[in-house]
């Protein structure tokens, strides 16, 4: 079966990644006695914060066409369907898919699994701006810029663990 989704809610699976990384260094940040550590959580999570925002922003500016149904969906699959892909390509507030952080991962594991999920994010934004107008184009290549420097942030922390 063929699925697939208008720009309303492509962007609320972006919303719903945002909040998933948002949650998830909040998350980190209690999980860690390092205040160096859970400052730099926070900041991300507040970076997360702000990307959640301009996706709500940029779904507001929808018209009724990017609302309407691409498919016939009686059995509202899609919802579904949305609500996986969102969790599959941001695993941003998940230990894994199915999993969150227990609390007996060590600094390394939660920075690892922060690189993944902002590596999967990256991915999941490079494919929507392929189909947003080029006006969200635009800003949709800022998130994923910001979603980069997250990137580098992680990695540099990283590297300077024992």
């Amino acid at each position: 079966m063929a699925i697939s989704f208008n720009l309303d809610e492509i962007f609320e699976m972006a919303e719903q990644i945002e909040k998933n990384g948002a949650s998830f260094y909040r998350e980190a940040a209690r999980k860690t006695g390092d205040k160096a550590t859970q400052k730099t959580f926070v900041n991300l999570a507040v970076m997360e914060d702000g990307h959640l925002k301009i996706f709500q922003e940029m779904r507001k500016q929808l018209d009724a066409s990017d609302k309407e149904p691409t498919n016939f969906d009686p059995d509202n699959e899609a919802a579904f369907y949305l609500q996986a892909m969102a969790s599959n390509h941001g695993i941003e507030g998940k230990k894994d898919r199915l999993t969150k952080l227990s609390g007996n991962e060590t600094i390394r594991e939660i920075f690892e699994i922060a690189v993944n999920a902002e590596k999967n994010s990256i991915v999941f934004y490079t494919a929507l701006k392929e189909i947003v107008s080029a006006m969200g184009r635009d800003k949709v290549d800022t998130i994923i810029s910001e979603e980069l420097g997250h990137l580098a942030i992680l990695k540099t922390q990283l590297t300077q663990l024992p």
